[in-house]
């Protein structure tokens, strides 16, 4: 069988659907990675002998590629933020990350292991996974394009959110490493990753972001006017920035996600009118889209090999848990003291929690790193609460904000795509 072949095809065909889905499906309570995940679950249903795509069988591959998605996505999202950063405008997102995060994984943890009678390693590491949300799969919730001036409140809390969590919830997986057996005393292990895994590598995440940030936009902006760059290389520059601030973070030991979100974050504070800005972040969000498709083919591929085999009806419950009751009801008590938000939109926050790739991420990195007992449970409630959260907030999405839009007096962005087209 031409297993080569077969994957072009497919491939092909995904990418293919990428161009219309998003549009044909925008008026309707469906999202595009709900029907990706079920091709791959229906063509590796088919009797093609197809290898086995079992994410602990490829714990380097898939830790790879989620990785990549996950930087690509982050530069995507800094890039297309408009608002300044200060610690007033951007309370809400820091709140929902220093605050609901932390929340989201503590009770995360203790029901995984009352629920699902989870090692403390093993339940602190799926929910130090679940907690954060998504900046891959959100873009439905998420503020638009660089310029394009819808950046309300709930969209702005979201989209920096998604920006900032990815990287502040690996000093929690790193707790989950510590936690495991070993003959160094506990007490010198959680010494050990107070004063690395938080301090340091979070201080060498944002220092190492910002001076990326800096550099990069002199090179963009200012080498320019002596060595102009033509318009088809603003793509490559907008990979660079994700490469180039994600490796020289990760060598000096930092938190590279952290650093990525940053980099853009201060690129876009310069020439913040530049068409720079337009180009990168649509070069920077066919590549995060591409990436997708991979993987949620990948994700339908091995729940039809039997990932999900290992979940039982407590660890379906522990996902219902999350995105049901944890992020909603702890969204809501979080945000209760900020004057901007009203209720409509404090609700609309809450609810919309989305899990996704950064949540693969962690848990390959971690097994990875060390055996954590229970690994295929972590994987089937990783990946229900996947689905769960996709098809939920998938068809959830576009009605809630347009409901929202309507509310506050705006267009919905489906009569600004009818219009565009017309």
């Amino acid at each position: 069988m031409p297993y080569y072949t077969i994957a072009l095809l497919l491939l092909g065909i995904a990418i293919l659907g990428v161009a219309w889905l998003p549009s044909l499906l925008e008026k309707y309570p469906l999202s595009y990675p709900i029907l990706y995940i079920l091709l791959g679950l229906g063509v590796c249903s088919l009797p093609l002998h197809l290898p086995a795509a079992d994410p602990l069988a490829h714990p380097a591959f898939v830790k790879h590629l989620s990785e990549l998605c996950v930087i690509v996505a982050l530069t995507g999202t800094g890039l297309k933020i408009d608002r300044p950063f200060s610690l007033r405008a951007w309370r809400s997102p820091l709140l929902l990350v220093l605050v609901l995060m932390v929340f989201t994984i503590g009770g995360l943890a203790l029901a995984g292991r009352w629920l699902l009678g989870l090692a403390p390693a093993s339940a602190l590491l799926l929910a130090a996974a679940l907690a954060p949300t998504d900046p891959v799969l959100a873009g439905d919730v998420q503020v638009g394009d660089p310029g394009e001036g819808r950046e309300d409140n709930v969209r702005f809390a979201l989209t920096g959110e998604a920006g900032l969590n990815d990287g502040l919830a690996f000093p929690f997986v790193y707790l989950a490493l510590a936690l495991l057996p070993t003959a160094v005393p506990l007490s010198e292990r959680l010494l050990h990753w107070l004063w690395l895994d938080v301090g340091y590598r979070i201080g060498m995440g944002v220092l190492l972001g910002w001076l990326s940030g800096r550099v990069l936009a002199y090179l963009i902006f200012n080498l320019p006017k002596r060595v102009s760059i033509k318009t088809e290389g603003y793509g490559f520059v907008a990979l660079a920035v994700t490469l180039t601030s994600y490796a020289v973070t990760e060598l000096l030991h930092g938190y590279g996600f952290l650093a990525v979100f940053i980099a853009a974050i201060t690129l876009r504070s310069r020439e913040r009118k530049h068409e720079y800005h337009r180009l990168m972040h649509a070069f920077t969000d066919q590549m995060e889209r591409l990436f997708i498709v991979v993987i949620l083919l990948l994700l339908g591929a091995a729940i039809a090999d039997g990932l999900l085999r290992a979940l039982t009806w407590p660890g379906a419950a522990l996902g219902v848990l999350l995105v049901l009751v944890l992020r909603p009801l702890g969204g809501m008590l979080t945000l209760i003291r900020s004057p901007r938000i009203n209720l409509a939109e404090r609700a609309v926050i809450s609810f919309f929690g989305i899990r996704g790739i950064g949540s693969v991420f962690y848990v390959a990195y971690a097994l990875g790193e060390a055996d954590f007992p229970q690994a295929r449970q972590i994987w089937a409630v990783l990946a229900f609460t996947m689905l769960l959260s996709i098809t939920v907030h998938g068809m959830l999405a576009t009605p809630v904000m347009n409901w929202l839009d309507r509310r506050h007096g705006r267009k919905t962005q489906t009569e600004i795509t009818a219009a565009a087209a017309e």
